[in-house]
């Protein structure tokens, strides 16, 4: 099979992947708990390293405290440590969020930029920090968010072989209808968690087996039925 029809072939299959997701996981809501860009921004930089409950769990508080990118920028460091103590790497996150919040009101007319430049230039922001920003708060699909579900997933399916996040998002945007870009990353981080776990996939009972190179081919007459 030459390299266009292969890529055809892969862009068949991700598109039959991307309709059973949508009919697995017919809600695709981001599931961080926010008001505002600024409080999305601010609960996806605590994301990394931790989960999304986790963080559900320390922002109630947090926004109570300091609702707005000028109350944060203007916070104690070391209140803004104690608050956020429990997500991991809590210095880092507490710096970078500081920093944002500070760039935001002082080069940004206290508003979260809508531009993917603009966005990865503010402290603890990279592509996929962004990507989620701008998709859920301003309905904006710039880019796929590519995390560890997402990167591990899609070596899985095959849809991609690098394992470089910007290199990974760039394949499955050649891949997707632009639309989906984020939706499909959520869709996907459900089945990661749900079936196609790290350390042991439940190939057995996944409905995308057939469309997977790396499923255990033993188990697909159970899948097909």
């Amino acid at each position: 099979m030459n390299i266009t029809r292969k890529w055809a072939a892969t862009k068949q299959r991700a598109i039959e992947i991307l309709i059973r997701l949508k009919r697995l996981y017919p809600e695709a809501d981001c599931t961080l708990n926010y008001q505002t860009p600024v409080q999305l921004l601010v609960a996806t930089i605590l994301s990394a390293q931790c989960t999304d409950e986790r963080v559900n769990q320390v922002t109630p508080e947090l926004f109570r405290r300091f609702p707005d990118a000028q109350a944060i920028a203007h916070a104690e460091i070391e209140e803004l440590e104690q608050l956020i103590r429990s997500t991991g790497f809590y210095r880092n996150k507490a710096k970078n969020i500081q920093g944002a919040c500070r760039a935001i009101v002082e080069k940004h007319n206290h508003q979260v930029p809508k531009r993917m430049e603009l966005l990865v230039e503010l402290p603890g922001v990279a592509r996929k920090t962004a990507n989620v920003v701008l998709a859920n708060a301003y309905g904006i699909n710039q880019g796929v968010t590519v995390d560890t579900h997402v990167k591990r997933l899609s070596n899985r399916l095959g849809l991609t072989e690098n394992t470089d996040p910007v290199k990974i998002e760039r394949d499955l945007i050649r891949l997707l209808p632009q639309e989906d870009w984020e939706n499909w990353s959520i869709r996907l981080i459900y089945h990661g968690r749900a079936v196609c776990t790290a350390k042991k996939p439940a190939c057995d009972r996944c409905e995308l087996a057939d469309l997977c190179p790396a499923a255990d081919l033993s188990l697909l007459s159970n899948v097909l039925g």
